[in-house]
């Protein structure tokens, strides 16, 4: 008798619903500011988002501090844990960074109060659909007019113009960089070097008025990850000089402030391997149609040839379908992962695929992209570890 061989059901691409859509309105890095300052007499910013109000409110964004690591490393930042129950009002929960989360993205979320998709800064890097050409939304190259890129008002311009005493604290080198001038300009620029002096003018600046607005900013945990990995004692150094930067700031907080302490993203280590860095360059499946390829390793937006956006999306879907949730703009759009809207000028930024990673893999692309494709820590997508972001809390 001849038995038949078992016939194995093809493996199911991953469904683009089912990726876990970042809290927009109610507790995402884009509902803080609006938050914050309605709080302090801007009612008409307010979202679905709750915060105890405060006369001065000082935000402290740590570069690539991602929920799930801080949690990791209580050893290295036993300040930080300890504030772990305040977060999000005391709920002890996170917030959720946006899609992508990514640096470029979340601090424009932040600076705006707006999702990605009206924003516009929905990547990495991403088509130009005036020019067709890739623009890099961190450095800013090719160069195009920020303020057409970005149209929309800061929260802190917001603010400023309420009588808000409003500033930001930063390394000097940030000042007239684009992605400032449309996301986090408004009230006084403070240029310091040291995170030591950073944090001691958020305190002065933050008592120089009887309602203030305060923005710092620490870099090096996020650029250690990417350049050691998370598992690295570079990274874990970092950790411990920011907990104490930490510590320094709400020690020498005013009266009548709430120091709010977050991220813009995490981070995970991907291994150099073959099955968890597939290379673009050298893939002709995941080539062929593709005219651009943009965003980062683990949230790609895939630009078709005219004509062949269907069948990039089939083969996208066929080759790492198992691995990423892979959408095309439309669904994408519709799920909602860019926000509850995206305006018309940003659509064509958007890839006509996109692709956002589940398991522990990156499409890498050694030719276009030599320096990022050698990261060890990489984030972008929407998994708990790139995407939860924490809101810790100090009051005085």
């Amino acid at each position: 008798m001849v038995h038949a061989a078992p016939a194995w059901p093809e493996p199911e691409p991953l469904d683009p619903l089912t990726a876990p859509v970042p809290r927009y309105g109610t507790g995402s890095l884009a509902d803080l500011l609006p938050t914050i300052v309605a709080g302090q007499g801007l009612t008409d910013l307010a979202t679905g988002m709750e915060l105890a109000p405060a006369d001065r409110a000082c935000v402290f964004l740590i570069d690539g501090l991602g929920w799930d690591l801080l949690r990791a490393h209580p050893d290295e930042a036993p300040f930080l844990t300890s504030l772990l129950g305040t977060s999000f009002n005391g709920t002890g929960r996170p917030l959720t960074a946006g899609f992508p989360s990514t640096t470029a993205t979340s601090l424009a979320s932040v600076g705006t109060g707006l999702p990605p998709g009206a924003h516009g800064l929905p990547g990495y890097t991403c088509q130009d659909p005036d020019t067709g050409a890739l623009m890099n939304q961190l450095r800013w190259q090719p160069w195009t007019d920020p303020h057409v890129w970005q149209p929309y008002p800061t929260v802190f311009q917001l603010a400023d113009a309420a009588g808000i005493h409003t500033c930001q604290v930063s390394a000097p080198h940030f000042q007239q960089t684009p992605l400032t001038k449309i996301a986090l300009s408004g009230g006084t620029f403070h240029g310091r070097l040291s995170g030591e002096e950073r944090m001691d003018l958020a305190a002065e600046q933050l008592a120089a008025g009887d309602r203030s607005l305060v923005y710092t900013y620490y870099a090096e945990v996020d650029g250690k990850g990417h350049r050691y990995g998370v598992d690295s004692d570079a990274w874990r150094g970092q950790l411990m000089y920011v907990d104490r930067l930490a510590q320094r700031l709400a020690e020498q907080l005013p009266p009548r402030s709430a120091l709010y302490i977050t991220a813009d993203h995490g981070m995970i280590d991907i291994p150099f391997d073959p099955d968890s860095r597939i290379d673009f360059d050298e893939d002709w499946e995941l080539r062929a149609g593709v005219r651009l390829l943009g965003g980062e390793g683990r949230a790609r937006h895939v630009y078709a040839h005219p004509g062949a956006a269907a069948d990039v999306l089939a083969v996208w879907r066929e080759v790492v379908g198992e691995q990423m949730w892979v959408a095309s703009r439309e669904e994408a759009i519709a799920a909602g992962w860019f926000g509850p809207r995206v305006d018309d000028r940003v659509r064509g930024r958007i890839g006509d695929v996109v692709a956002a990673a589940h398991a522990d893999m990156v499409i890498i692309a050694t030719e276009r992209e030599p320096r990022e494709s050698e990261m060890v820590g990489m984030h972008g997508s929407m998994t708990p570890v790139e995407q939860l972001v924490p809101l810790l809390e100090v009051r005085t």
